[in-house]
Order: C-alpha cells, then sequence, then structure tokens
C-alpha cells in the first residue's frame, strides 16, 4: 500500500499539522486554549504511554468519554501507534457498552471516572470486578482521566510519566510502520435496531476529510464549532479531522446546548457550524429566544432533503447563511454527496449534495436492482474509496451490505434529480404502506410542523387489519400551546390525503433519540403497540 496516491495516517497528522501551523490555535475548550504544536506534544505524550503499557498494533483500544482535549489526543495517539481506535458512545451503559468491548476485541479501555451523575467506572467494574469472574476476558487495560489512580486502572498521569521512558526512535518507528490501508478505526453504528456493527475503516479516510474542507473552503483563518459528539463519524471527521488537514481552529463543547453554542459562536468568531435538523431547529429557537451574533458564520453542513427537514433547512439557512447539504453514512463516511458554497437555496434546502470525487451513487428499485429514472425513488447505493471493508467479525452481515461490485446498499431511500444530486428521503424500513398506497411520514411529518402549536412531530407505522397498517403522529408541543388530538387531525382534513393523517396522536414531552440527533423511530414504534393497544 506504500504507492497510495493519499499517503497519509491519521496518527500522522498532528505532527504534520504542527509543522504548518505550529503557533497558531487548534483548540478552545472550557475556556482553554492550544496550539497545533500543543496538540501534537500532546498526542505523542499518550503514544508514548501506550507503547509503555505495550499496546501492540493491531490491538483495538476503546475510548470511552465526553469531549474534551483528551479524547482528541487518545485517539490520534491509538491511531498513530497502529492500534486501532474504537469510540463508545457516551450514552450507552452496562450491557451496551460490555457488547461493544467484547465483539470488538478490546484490550485496553480509556475512560473519564464519571461526568455528572453518570459513573462510568462503577459501570466498567461490573463488568470487569476487582475479584472473580470478569464478562470482558479480553480486556487487559483501564486507563482513566484523573490524577488518583483507582485499584486496577492507571491513572492518566501515570500513563503519561510511564511514557517518558519511551524515546524518539522507539515512537518514530512504531509510526512510520502504519500504513494508509491499515484499520484505524471501528465506528459502530447507532443502533438504532438491533445490535450495533463495528464498521471497519483505514486511514484513507484523510482524502474524503481533505475534499469536503477543499469544497467548503475551510483554512486556516476558519473556526469550527462543534458540539457534536466525537464519537460519531461526522464529529469525528468534520472538527478533529478537518481541523487537522485544514489549520482550521475548533471551538469544542463537552455536549450540545444551544444557547452556550450560541454564545461561543459570538465569543470566538465561529465560520463553520455543522448539524443535522434537530440541531438547527433548537439553534434557530435559542436565537428567536435571546438574539446572538451570529454573523460570522459563512458555512457548514445541514443535512437535508427529507421533507420534514426543509422548512428547518430553510431557517438555518436564513440565520447562518449559505449552509451546504450532504448526506453520508458511517459504512462509507461523511461527504459522499456534498453541496457548493454557490449551490442554490433550493438545492441546499431540499437536495442532500451532488456526487463527491471518488464515489458512484446509484439509486434502484430493491426488488429489481434496476436504475431507476431521474426522479424516481429507490434504495441509495454508493461505492467509493472509502466504502467500508466490513463489518467486524460479521461477515454474513458485511455480505448482506456490500455486494459483488462493491456498493454498499444502505436500505436508505432516495432520488437521483436531473440537475445530478441526490435527496436522501429516509429510512426505507420507515416508509408506510397503507391500503396499498405509499406514504412518506417524514411529508406527514413536515405538515403538521406547519402548525404553530407543534414544535415537533414523527410518524410511525401501526398494524391495522383492514389497510396492513396506518400511522401514528408522536408529537411534542410548542412552548405555551395548548393542543389536543382533534385539533391535529383537523389540521389535516380536507388538506393533505386522507391516507396520510394519522389514525391516532400521541403527545411527548421528548423523543428517543440516537446520539447523533436522530428520533428512534423503533422505540417509538414499540411505544405505540404498547399505549394504543391497551
Amino acid at each position: 500500500m506504500r504507492n497510495d496516491p493519499f499517503p497519509l495516517t491519521i496518527g500522522a497528522l498532528p505532527a504534520r499539522a504542527a509543522d504548518r501551523w505550529g503557533s497558531r490555535e487548534a483548540l478552545w475548550f472550557a475556556g482553554r486554549r492550544w496550539t497545533f504544536a500543543d496538540v501534537a506534544a500532546g498526542v505523542d505524550r499518550v503514544a508514548r504511554g501506550l507503547l509503555a503499557l505495550g499496546v501492540q498494533p493491531g490491538e483495538k483500544v476503546a475510548l470511552w468519554m465526553l469531549n474534551r482535549p483528551e479524547w482528541i489526543e487518545s485517539a490520534l495517539a491509538v491511531m498513530k501507534i497502529g492500534a486501532v481506535l474504537v469510540p463508545v458512545n457516551t450514552r450507552l451503559r452496562t450491557d451496551d457498552v460490555a457488547y461493544i468491548l467484547d465483539q470488538s476485541d478490546s484490550t485496553t479501555l480509556i475512560l473519564a471516572e464519571r461526568s455528572g451523575p453518570i459513573d462510568y467506572l462503577g459501570m466498567v467494574r461490573e463488568l470487569v470486578p476487582l475479584a472473580g469472574a470478569s464478562r470482558l476476558p479480553k480486556l487487559r487495560r483501564l486507563i482513566l482521566l484523573g490524577d488518583a489512580a483507582r485499584p486496577g486502572t492507571v491513572a492518566w498521569t501515570e500513563l503519561l510519566a510511564r511514557g517518558q521512558a519511551v524515546d524518539d526512535g522507539a515512537l518514530a518507528a512504531r509510526a512510520d510502520a502504519v500504513d494508509p490501508g491499515d484499520l484505524a478505526f471501528l465506528m459502530y453504528t447507532s443502533g438504532t435496531t438491533g445490535f450495533p456493527k463495528g464498521v471497519m475503516h483505514d486511514h484513507r479516510m484523510i482524502r474524503n476529510v481533505t475534499d469536503r474542507a477543499f469544497r467548503l473552503a475551510i483554512t486556516e483563518h476558519d473556526v469550527i464549532m462543534m458540539y457534536l459528539p466525537l464519537f460519531h463519524l461526522f464529529a469525528f471527521s468534520e472538527g478533529m479531522l478537518t481541523s487537522m488537514v485544514s489549520g482550521a481552529r475548533q471551538v469544542l463543547t463537552e455536549s450540545f446546548d444551544a444557547a452556550q453554542s450560541l454564545e461561543l459562536i459570538a465569543q470566538e468568531r465561529a465560520t463553520v457550524i455543522h448539524g443535522f435538523d434537530t440541531h438547527y431547529k433548537e439553534l434557530c429557537d435559542a436565537h428567536d429566544r435571546q438574539p446572538r451574533d451570529v454573523s460570522s458564520i459563512r458555512t457548514g453542513i445541514c443535512a437535508a432533503g427529507m421533507s420534514s427537514s426543509t422548512p428547518i433547512a430553510r431557517r438555518a439557512r436564513k440565520l447562518f447563511g449559505p449552509l451546504a447539504s450532504g448526506y453520508g453514512m458511517s459504512e462509507f463516511g461523511v461527504g459522499v454527496t456534498i453541496g457548493a458554497l454557490d449551490s442554490t437555496e433550493e438545492q441546499s434546502c431540499e437536495a442532500s449534495g451532488y456526487p463527491a470525487p471518488g464515489y458512484e451513487v446509484r439509486v434502484v428499485d430493491p426488488e429489481s436492482g434496476r436504475d431507476q429514472p431521474p426522479g424516481v425513488p429507490g434504495e441509495i447505493l454508493v461505492r467509493g474509496y472509502t466504502v467500508t471493508r466490513g463489518y467486524h467479525n460479521k461477515p454474513e452481515a458485511t455480505a448482506a451490505a456490500i455486494d459483488a461490485d462493491g456498493f454498499v446498499h444502505t436500505g436508505d431511500m432516495g432520488v437521483l434529480r436531473a440537475d445530478g444530486h441526490l435527496r436522501f428521503m429516509g429510512r426505507y424500513k420507515d416508509m408506510l404502506k397503507i391500503g396499498g398506497e405509499n406514504v412518506d411520514p417524514m411529508e406527514v411529518e413536515a405538515y403538521l410542523m406547519s402548525h404553530p402549536a407543534i414544535d415537533l412531530a414523527a410518524v410511525v407505522s401501526f398494524p391495522d387489519a383492514r389497510l396492513s397498517e396506518v400511522g401514528v403522529a408522536f408529537v411534542r408541543r410548542a412552548p405555551g400551546h395548548a393542543l389536543g388530538e382533534e385539533e391535529v387531525l383537523a389540521h389535516c382534513r380536507g388538506r393533505i390525503a386522507s391516507f396520510k393523517i394519522p389514525r391516532a396522536v400521541i403527545f411527548v414531552d421528548d423523543f428517543p433519540m440516537t446520539s447523533s440527533g436522530k428520533i428512534q423511530k423503533a422505540k417509538l414504534r414499540d411505544e405505540a403497540l404498547q399505549r394504543l393497544r391497551c
């Protein structure tokens, strides 16, 4: 693989960035600031510590903590020494984490002891007790963020101290032995249905990130506002990696808070912002309640295309400027399709970008496999240089997802438009078939949210003896509004097709969400069954 046309490894990026932008600020977090030289030095300190602990090339190292500089240092250090990073969702709990650590064959876990009321170390202790049988026999090392060691753990300060015994030559030798085609990280899918799968990626993700930074004209003069979780590929690529390849400064927060994000945009003069429609809705709402100066924002990614996201995308564009749309997933990365800075408002808000260089995007009839003509919905298929080599230790799932020609069958519904743009319409399994009529739930959701008293809506299927299935709407009322089921249904009658009107309305205070900000419709379907069959 040494003849790779893009011969970089992810772990080499910090030193390269330090050479180019060493004294420039790379990172802001909780009032503290780091230069690119500081970040590179921090990565090397952690890398030396991991070498001192005996972490070998190819070993899986799991990372379980909220956004913070040590997350970035640890992630880049793991990949620098040829080990494989396994980011772990901080919303997971004992059994979820046990599954991922075991399924990934992780030998090392780096974690924060706790965050607020969440006792991460306590959960791990249930899995790996100091005495008695461990549920994770492959896990040999626990590295704990903090100064004080706990029994059976290595404190962060001890990790760094032990690394001082590793000389520059040993670290350089390990780093030089890493090939761009080597396995770099396992990105576990959100797990909205079934058990999450470890998506395997190598270091060539760098080319994807570099191309996208160029498309959005991101340079060392930009400031990226990053509140998305680093354990998710969106932030992993658009925050950490984009900063390393472009020289842009990253403003990092532990988690997403709309009001805090707006304050930091104004304070740090952020120029780039990313997110899903749920993030932009909260940001716009927070700005309506208390306007801030967001004039520094010049672009970013707002994933659009779904009917329900279009009004939010238009609202966000009005507030933040020319945001680009895009489409991606863990199986092949972010930005497989991406808009441009001069895309029209309609393209940016109603489509999902144009295929990026190095990718082929098809929309096919899921039954026949034949390509659909422009404008006709079908399943989205993707082939390109960042397509995963498969799911870790799941050959059958890999074979089911990636065909013999190398195309990933996404399970997503989309349309290739006459202008060449893709429009992502949603998951196939979320589509409704009501009495023989196809119903896009996102179209219904968008209509419901046109009611001033409806803050957010999600429509899911519910079994019906006569029609096979019908729609059920979950609705969150807008603050200060009273609303009943009959008012919701009356809003629909005579205005949308009768088969699109939900059979029932369930009011909720909040929605179950994935860590990336998507509504977990599988959980809503289960809740509808429990509530409406009682």
